[in-house]
């Protein structure tokens, strides 16, 4: 089947320009500008006053499946995704059972295979023991190995040199994408504040007991590793302007990532929002939020994802010891940084090399990321609109919240192709549609 997505704005590998996208089956068969000849499409798309960009890759999520069903899971998280713009995640281990083994990763392509509406994969997760199984693990079909080198959830602390130094020097071929807070430190200042303000201190302690001193450290261990192993380091969710500093524009071997969340809320927001956006590593404070927008167009910051993490509601009650860490965001990243393109801190052309193309390149995903002939039609329609409010109903995320809820966007996701499948239009969403596993390196 032939279509054609006609008179659109494309947005690719730093060019805007007029032009059409015809789709053959599940991949774009040509990038046209000026006027289709010939191309005797089945279905016409028109894309008139409309931008056409590839599907988002988001490079860190957690979609709680197996074992914390009850805050999300892969059909809802991956439908939450197809509505943002996202076609392709990679998921983070520190699921119940953790994917630390090769028998739960197996399981969790079982998984998204029966369930994901858009495309996936799944990091395998680093423990203080397991770095022998690293041999076994097949590269052209994961992103990299998840190392926590800061408690966060899921219990997967790695802490002992010993082990971190093992890790970094049998990656290779994968990167590694490391969570980079001391935990030592944060130990530190949690029992610190617990002395001076009781059990569970207020929200805005948070940014404080996980601290720039926290992450910096970490960060610095986590790039001296990677540098007397050659290994490739991707640092995930960078928060301080001082982590930045350590970040050379786009390299290859160690490369730093920012999440949505991080670029728009800082610390003045803990008494608005509460623990609705309590994250680790922490939301820090305005000065840290504009060195991490000054790093999306200087090449410091090579990736922007959301590290998507539901709760219920009931679990996000509470301070900064009690209330548990993370927000889920997949649904409206894309829109909140088309924002920030309308603010200018970035231009479009830049936003689609951050969360379309840089992801692609770092995790070398195998014919997706951009708008290119023979590519998989991985491609999402968007427009500016008249305002519209963000509120429960249209949250497709399982715990029907969003930090977003009540803000007023002025940008539409309208239609959203999906392997060549036309997943969501202005008719509805295709909810009988199931996404492809990613394939890596593969020339």
């Amino acid at each position: 089947m032939k279509t054609l997505v006609k008179d659109a704005t494309l947005v690719n590998e730093g060019r805007s320009f007029k032009g059409h996208l015809l789709i053959e089956d599940n991949r774009i068969a040509e990038v046209i500008e000026g006027t289709p000849d010939n191309c005797s499409p089945d279905c016409v798309v028109d894309a008139s006053g409309c931008y056409v960009i590839p599907g988002v890759i988001d490079d860190h999520v957690h979609f709680r499946e197996p074992g914390l069903t009850h805050k999300a899971d892969i059909e809802s998280e991956s439908r939450a995704a197809a509505y943002g713009g996202v076609t392709t995640y990679f998921d983070m281990p520190n699921t119940n059972p953790q994917t630390t083994t090769l028998e739960t990763l197996d399981e969790k392509f079982r998984l998204g295979a029966r369930n994901s509406h858009v495309n996936y994969s799944f990091f395998f997760g680093a423990t203080n023991d397991n770095y022998p199984l690293f041999a076994s693990l097949d590269p052209h079909r994961i992103p990299g190995i998840k190392l926590f080198m800061g408690s966060s959830t899921g219990n997967m602390l790695v802490d002992r040199d010993e082990a971190l130094n093992h890790i970094f020097a049998s990656a290779a071929p994968l990167p590694i994408m490391a969570h980079c807070e001391d935990t030592g430190i944060i130990n530190r200042n949690m029992a610190d504040f617990k002395a001076r303000y009781g059990d569970d201190p207020e929200i805005w302690s948070h940014p404080l007991i996980r601290s720039e001193e926290a992450c910096l450290e970490s960060t610095v261990k986590a790039i001296e590793l990677a540098i007397r192993h050659d290994a490739r380091l991707h640092v995930a969710h960078v928060t301080t302007a001082a982590e930045l500093e350590l970040f050379p524009p786009f390299t290859s071997m160690i490369t730093a990532e920012a999440t949505v969340g991080h670029l728009v809320f800082s610390m003045v927001d803990y008494k608005r929002l509460g623990a609705r956006i309590k994250v680790n590593p922490a939301i820090k404070n305005f000065w840290d939020c504009q060195a991490l927008r000054d790093g999306l167009s200087d090449g410091r910051i090579a990736v922007v994802s959301t590290d998507h993490a539901p709760h219920l509601l009931s679990e996000k009650q509470g301070g900064a010891a009690r209330a548990v860490s993370g927000m889920p965001m997949i649904q409206f990243s894309l829109l909140t940084m088309l924002e920030l393109v309308d603010q200018e801190v970035l231009g479009i052309e830049r936003l689609v090399e951050l969360m379309c193309h840089n992801p692609a390149r770092l995790f070398d995903v195998s014919g997706r990321g951009f708008l290119r002939p023979g590519y998989r039609a991985d491609i999402v329609i968007i427009r500016r609109t008249e305002p519209w409010t963000v509120t429960p109903e249209i949250i497709q995320s399982k715990c029907k919240w969003s930090p977003m809820e009540g803000h007023e966007y002025r940008w539409q996701v309208r239609d959203v192709f999906c392997n060549g499948h036309h997943l969501l239009s202005p008719a509805g969403f295709d909810d009988a549609y199931r996404g492809e596993a990613v394939r890596f390196r593969q020339g």
